[in-house]
Parts: C-alpha cells; structure tokens; sequence
C-alpha cells in the first residue's frame, strides 16, 4: 500500500469513527420532556354558566398557548365531583379547582397548586354563605328544623362542607332527620335563586356569586339574609399533575405571575375578570381538611 493509499485509509477510518461518535452522542441525549409536549389539557369546574365560562377560560388558554409554544386546551367537567376522576381517566395535565377539589385533588392526587387568580375586589379567596329569605322566620339553627335545605355539590366547601361543618358544630349530624328535604341544585348560583324562589327554605353558596347577584341586582338583598358564614379560603387554585414536566410548570407559572406587567397580559386578565395571578400555597388548604374531619360524621350518615 502506497502512502497516499495508507493516508486515505486512515482518513476514512477517522471520517467514520467520527460519524459514529456523533450518532451516539446525539442518541444518547434524550429530548426533554418539556420539548416532547405538544399540549396540555387543563379542566375547569361548572361554577358558572358553562358557555360564559369557556369564553372567560378561552382567552387565557389563548394566551398560554402563545406564550408557552405549547397548545393549551380546556374541558369542562360535567359536575364538580367529576374533576378527580377525570385526572385520572382523562390523564389531565392541571385544573382551576375550587377549595374542596383542590383540597382532595392535593392530598389524593398528589397535585401542585400553583397559582390563584386575584377577583377584582383584589381578592383570591371567598367563603361560604348560609341564607335565607327574610320573611322565612328563620333566624337561626333552631327554625331550620323540618325545613327544606338546598346544597351545591358534595364536592364544594362553600356550597356542602362548610354548611354540615357548621349544623355539626349545632349538634345536626343527621341532616335526613333534621330537615323536611334537603337537595343539590348543581352551581352556586341556582342554589340562591331556589331560596328566592320558595322552592328552598335555607340555601348555601359562596360569597363571590352571591355578592355578584346582588350587584346586578340590589333588590336580592332585600329579601336574603344571611346567617352564618365560613372563613376565607381560596376560591380558585390551579393545580398541576406531578407528571408535568417541571421546567415546563415552571415556566407556565412565570408567565401567569408576569402578565399583570405586560399590556397583553393586562387585556387578558381584564377578559378574564382578574387583576393578577399570585403564588398558591398548600397551607392554604389545612383549613378545609379541618372542616372535612368536622364535617366527616355528617357525611358518612347520609352516604355522601
């Protein structure tokens, strides 16, 4: 073998050599996972009309989408009980949770809460309302006795574990005793107009619905009172799959605390209806697993 021949040959044997190494290294370099996800899926209680609510959600979803490169999509769960099952059976990515979801999705999930939207009374929390009408004769724990009461949805704390917490703190475990009827109207504010209506005795909502009826129209104050309230926890949370890569939380969190800075993200949060985002925390849920465990002999003696 010539020279020329011997150092073309050993050329080539470089030239491969190389060509190999490189498909190693770029095999051998995983794609992350935050690269590998084309779109999230993030679920939304019915707290309110369902239509208004995916237009309130759709503009932010929009956003995220942009700001993320990754596409966000929405699906509304049918009842707020739903939420945890459909983490599991629909593999969720996160969910704007109320309190008690939140709260079970936490402590059975192992879900993240993350961030709570700031209402525009410059709040991010509420709290649960007991009420009446004011020409009931009710006034307190002891008229309510063989009256009709209307709940929520089992999974509310405003609307259902706030308001047994309270009749067990009055002595009332047996709510199927105590009451003539008691029924689940499905959202906050169908429970307020069944007690405006006559077709419940005592109703249970969140605060924020209740006071929002009032401001479109003061005339309900004048024939609801309340009469009792829970303390203030936080309205919603949203809350994230452990699965979810943690760069990726970490950046979708970034831009949610930043867009009450930027001029697009103010006119999405004013879509939205709310000032800003602030940072969740999962102390701010120790109150409701209080109320829960206060709460727990009503529910186990009515099989909810």
């Amino acid at each position: 073998m010539n020279r020329y021949s011997l150092s073309l040959h050993n050329y080539t044997k470089k030239f491969i050599a190389c060509l190999l190494i490189c498909l190693i290294t770029s095999v051998a370099v995983p794609v992350s996972a935050a690269e590998q996800t084309k779109e999230l899926l993030i679920g939304i209680e019915p707290e309110h009309n369902i239509f208004d609510q995916m237009q309130r959600y759709r503009y932010l979803a929009s956003y995220l989408s942009e700001q993320l490169g990754v596409k966000v999509n929405l699906t509304i769960m049918s009842r707020y009980g739903e939420v945890i099952k459909r983490f599991k059976s629909r593999k969720l990515d996160g969910a704007f949770l109320s309190s008690y979801t939140a709260s079970m999705g936490i402590k059975d999930l192992n879900l993240e809460p993350v961030v709570n939207p700031v209402n525009l009374n410059g709040e991010f929390t509420s709290q649960g309302y007991i009420f009446v009408r004011k020409d009931s004769g009710i006034r307190d724990v002891k008229d309510m006795k063989g009256k009709r009461i209307v709940f929520v949805d089992p999974a509310t704390m405003e609307g259902y574990l706030f308001p047994l917490a309270y009749f067990e703190r009055h002595g009332i475990r047996n709510i199927n005793n105590f009451f003539d009827r008691f029924d689940f109207s499905g959202s906050h504010v169908s429970s307020i107009f069944a007690v405006l209506d006559g077709r419940a005795d005592i109703g249970a909502a969140k605060n924020t619905v209740f006071n929002n009826l009032i401001y479109n129209d003061p005339s309900i104050q004048q024939e609801l009172d309340i009469v009792a309230q829970s303390p203030k926890s936080p309205e919603i949370t949203l809350c994230i799959n452990n699965e979810v890569d943690l760069l990726l939380q970490a950046r979708l969190v970034n831009i949610l605390l930043q867009m009450d800075k930027t001029a697009q993200g103010k006119k999405v949060l004013e879509q939205f209806k709310a000032l800003r985002f602030v940072k969740a925390n999962k102390t701010d849920f120790a109150l409701i697993d209080e109320m829960a465990q206060e709460a727990k002999a009503a529910i186990a003696e009515h099989g909810q």
